[in-house]
This record gives C-alpha cells, sequence and structure tokens, in this order.
C-alpha cells in the first residue's frame, strides 16, 4: 500500500512535469495574445494590435484558411484509408494462417523501422515519374503507406489478443470471415481503432517534409507549412507567428480533447502488446 509520503511525492513529481510541459504553451499563449510587436510585417499595426486580433491579422496575412483546408482534407483521407485498410490488414495477420504470413508481417514493419527521410527522394522521383507530384495524391498517399505500417502492427496485436471462443462459436454459426472482423471483433475493438485514428490523425496534420517536398503550389500547402513560409514571408516578429502556432495547433488539440477517453482506455487496454 502507498504510504501518504509516497503519494504526495508523486504528485509532486507529475506536478513538476506538468508544469515543465505546458511551460512552453503558456508563453506561446501570452505571446499571442500580448501586444503586436514592430515586426509584425506586411498589413499588421506594429503597435496597434493586441489580443485576438493577433489572430486575425495572422489569419488574414498568412492565408490560414486554405492551408487549414488542404491539412484538414489531407487528414481525413489519411486516416479513413489507412485506419480501414490497418483494421483489415491487422486481422489478417492476427487471425489468420496462410503461406508467408510472417515474412510478409516483417515487410510491412520496414514501414516503421524506415524514416520517412530516407524514402523522400527517391519517393519524390517514383511520383514525378507518374505525374502526380504537386498534387493532392503526392501528399496522401506516402503518408497513407507510413501509416499503413504502423496500423497493421497496432491492430495485430489487438487481434492476436482477443477471445478466440468469441471467433470460434461465429464461426460454428456460419459467419464469415468478413462477418467475424466488423460485426463480431471490431465492435470491441473500438478503443484500439480511436487511438489509431488520433495518432494517425496527429501525425498527418503535424507531417512537414512530404509536403515540402512534393508540392510547390501556394493553394496544396498544408498548415505546418504555411506556418513556415508566413515566418519568414510575412513576418519576422514573435507575436503574429505565435498566433499562427496557435491556430495550426488548435484542430489538434480539439480532436485530441473530443476522443481523449477513447484514446486513453485504448492505451490502458495495452493495444500494442505481442
Amino acid at each position: 500500500m502507498i504510504s501518504r509520503g509516497e503519494r504526495a511525492a508523486n504528485y509532486i513529481i507529475l506536478s513538476l512535469f506538468a508544469a515543465f510541459a505546458l511551460y512552453p504553451v503558456v508563453v506561446i499563449l501570452a505571446a499571442a495574445l500580448g501586444p503586436a510587436d514592430s515586426g509584425a510585417g506586411t498589413g499588421a499595426d506594429s503597435g496597434g494590435t493586441a489580443g485576438l486580433a493577433n489572430f486575425a491579422a495572422a489569419w488574414e496575412i498568412g492565408r490560414f484558411g486554405s492551408y487549414l483546408r488542404t491539412s484538414l482534407a489531407v487528414s481525413v483521407f489519411v486516416v479513413v484509408v489507412s485506419v480501414v485498410l490497418s483494421i483489415m490488414s491487422g486481422y489478417a495477420f492476427g487471425t489468420m494462417r496462410f503461406r508467408g504470413r510472417s515474412l510478409l508481417f516483417y515487410l510491412f514493419m520496414l514501414g516503421i523501422m524506415m524514416p520517412s527521410e530516407a524514402v523522400a527522394v527517391p519517393l519524390y522521383f517514383d511520383l514525378r515519374s507518374l505525374g502526380l507530384i504537386d498534387t493532392f495524391w503526392s501528399i496522401s498517399l506516402p503518408q497513407v503507406a507510413l501509416s499503413v505500417a504502423f496500423g497493421t502492427f497496432w491492430m495485430r496485436a489487438y487481434f492476436l489478443a482477443s477471445n478466440r471462443a468469441i471467433v470460434e462459436a461465429a464461426r460454428i454459426d456460419g459467419a464469415s470471415s468478413w462477418r467475424i472482423l466488423w460485426q463480431v471483433l471490431l465492435p470491441a475493438a473500438r478503443p484500439a481503432v480511436v487511438t489509431l485514428t488520433v495518432l494517425v490523425f496527429m501525425w498527418t496534420w503535424n507531417e512537414f517534409l512530404i509536403p515540402l517536398i512534393m508540392v510547390t503550389s501556394e493553394s496544396l500547402r498544408t498548415a505546418p507549412l504555411g506556418l513556415a513560409f508566413f515566418q519568414g514571408q510575412y513576418t519576422s516578429g514573435f507575436t503574429l507567428l505565435a498566433a499562427g502556432s496557435v491556430i495550426v495547433a488548435t484542430p489538434v488539440v480539439i480532436f485530441y480533447l473530443f476522443l481523449q477517453r477513447h484514446f486513453v482506455r485504448g492505451l490502458l487496454q495495452g493495444a500494442v502488446r505481442e
């Protein structure tokens, strides 16, 4: 049993870690809500804006509306396709026996072990030969491939730990493999699926290298990429840059808070385990 002193020490340590993690967030928010500095740049009043007016100025000057729409479209596409493919491939690797199963699974794992920086240049030339450079697909398809690798590992681990008795009972009743997946196993897998959805959404939304290499059109810039261009092209001041950073980060925070309960439940259930 934990003593009162140990519990107090735990709370103190956790509070220190929380303060350490939240300090940069508080600094950025304070800067975004403070008075505009002298480096505000084009179209911004160097000393007259403060508070929420900084967000309006950053939104207008930095054209974040277009960037957020692109990021949202890419993230939704990548999440939907990746999660569906991961569920099906994880189910196959976790419940079925077929020739070459282990070899094919480890081939999937190369997608986790191989960083995107190592394949970015070859991938660029492959997509250019297909005529996909500077298109929506050049941003989305590579991220689908990267996400499916982890998603397969994640869902395979869950299906390996699933209740075999339920699966066998469904098979005895005449249920097909497709029906067992979608009507028997998947409803109970909601925490694992939601956790995977949140992770893929955050990774896709924050991806910077692939959009930087694959697109040149301003209309196809994602929010993180647009923020980088906003820093050097439209403003050299910290206030509007902080406001732009808050604008870019807000959708991820909202998405996480909305699904936080299921996300934590999926982690506590140990969705990734062998």
